[in-house]
């Protein structure tokens, strides 16, 4: 029963740091193009140039943003191309989806989850 606690505990923290890091404005956006440029995503400069802020506060939000897990990069001659980790944001959607559209159908699954044509 502790270990179940200590695993519960151990994943909403880390849940609780992801949406922290989403928190600021500009990381928000950031997953924003980032997810609009999937699967391909965006070298630094294709950022900056589409969010305008300087490259050391890009710097600053892109790392806190890997720390989290939410985006990938790889490097590309002397670039970085940075990706957003679709597999980390499934499970965060998850863990909300669980708590409020399964147990107790607080919000309905409909209501979040539109397919547009």
């Amino acid at each position: 029963m502790i270990e179940i606690y200590m695993r519960n505990t151990a994943k909403i923290t880390k849940y609780a740091d992801m949406f922290s890091a989403m928190g600021a404005e500009p990381r928000l956006r950031i997953m924003q193009l980032l997810l609009s440029a999937h699967p391909d995503g965006m070298v630094v400069n294709e950022i900056q140039a589409e969010l305008e802020i300087p490259n050391s506060t890009l710097s600053h939000h892109l790392d806190k943003l890997r720390n989290e897990g939410l985006i990938e990069f790889q490097r590309e001659s002397t670039f970085l191309r940075y990706t957003a980790n679709t597999d980390a944001l499934r499970e965060l959607l998850q863990f909300l989806y669980a708590e409020c559209c399964t147990r107790n159908q607080a919000v309905k699954p409909q209501e979040i989850v539109q397919i547009r044509t």
